[in-house]
């Protein structure tokens, strides 16, 4: 089947043997054409079904009214709120976006910094893969004047717009609360220490047990356990050591605390009575789970209005230095069953 040929400013002007440019003009409601040419001209291009090419007329004015999002994983709740944010913050602005995922790749990431770049939007926010330890490509992103907004993750010796969470301070919180419930050998799984979001979580645990007097044991202490997968694989490791841990904080996120949870089921182990449980960033399915898991609430749809306004402060004040080159936002503790102890 032949493709239909999409209609141009070039076919009105053919068919009403007039030129390209009083067309242009006239669709653009210029004052240099006469009221009955400009009428005629625009019931054409309506009975053509002419579609102005928004991102060209944007182009020659040096703007796309777009912007690039890149995030890691689409279907985590997190990431999609983030999304959902940014969005909403910029409809109303006029602008749209286009959205990547890197599947925590960093040669996805590269390709899609590289196709954003190619069309020319306006900005790029990205949280960075699990892979990331490059940042050339994001250097390229600032060598094309370009704005650049990191958010979560972030590369920390890069010079950008950056939009965070207090890691530390939400990891210390969550590890005091278990503490202050009764639990004494706390697990500790984290993600890759090449990200500063997670060497600033084992930080806030390290912290919590100093307050409490309480030691730390290396052996409690998993890397990279930061998938369910890999927080199955490490609660299966620890819960087999002479003395298992009687809490474990997966401090990458409630997909590494459903794994730790679903293997605690699968080997009648009691929570929270014998084993607590605490996530971070508060998906959808951390309050459905039996029982419901204690997570921390990065206020993600908050976050992505932040990271958006952010832009368009920095986008009308070119010239000043007034806005923050970081942002920082506060997480919650969100309490629940799998750390209650001492529930009856």
């Amino acid at each position: 089947m032949k493709e239909k040929k999409r209609t141009t400013i070039y076919d009105i002007a053919k068919k009403l043997n007039v030129t390209p440019s009083s067309v242009s003009r006239a669709l653009n409601n210029s004052n240099y054409v006469n009221e009955a040419t400009k009428k005629l001209i625009i019931k054409t291009a309506e009975e053509m079904n002419y579609q102005r090419n928004s991102l060209a007329s944007n182009l020659r004015r040096g703007q796309t009214k777009t912007l690039g999002v890149v995030v890691p994983k689409i279907n985590q709740n997190f990431f999609a709120n983030i999304i959902a944010g940014i969005e909403e913050a910029s409809y109303h602005r006029g602008y749209n976006l286009i959205i990547c995922q890197s599947n925590e790749s960093y040669e996805k990431e590269v390709q899609s910094i590289n196709t954003l770049i190619n069309q020319h939007v306006d900005c790029i926010i990205i949280s960075i893969s699990v892979d990331t330890q490059n940042y050339k490509h994001l250097e390229n992103v600032i060598n094309h004047h370009i704005p650049l907004i990191q958010f979560d993750r972030v590369a920390e010796e890069l010079e950008t717009l950056k939009v965070i969470n207090d890691n530390e301070q939400a990891s210390f919180e969550a590890v005091s609360h278990m503490i202050e419930k009764g639990y004494h050998r706390i697990a500790l799984l984290e993600g890759p220490q090449n990200l500063a979001i997670f060497r600033q979580r084992k930080n806030g645990y390290l912290q919590a047990l100093s307050k409490h007097k309480l030691p730390v044991i290396e052996e409690l202490i998993i890397e990279n356990a930061w998938t369910k997968e890999l927080g199955a694989e490490a609660t299966r490791k620890l819960l087999s050591l002479a003395e298992p841990p009687d809490a474990i904080f997966a401090s990458t996120s409630d997909f590494s605390a459903l794994g730790v949870l679903e293997v605690a089921n699968s080997l009648n182990i009691k929570v929270p009575a014998e084993l607590g449980i605490c996530g971070y960033s508060n998906e959808n399915f951390a309050e459905i789970t039996s029982p419901s898991i204690t997570t921390v609430d990065q206020f993600s749809i908050y976050m992505g209005k932040t990271i958006a306004n952010l832009f368009f402060q920095e986008h009308e004040n070119k010239h000043t230095e007034t806005i923050p080159k970081v942002i920082s936002i506060k997480p919650k503790l969100i309490k629940r069953a799998s750390t209650d102890r001492n529930s009856k």
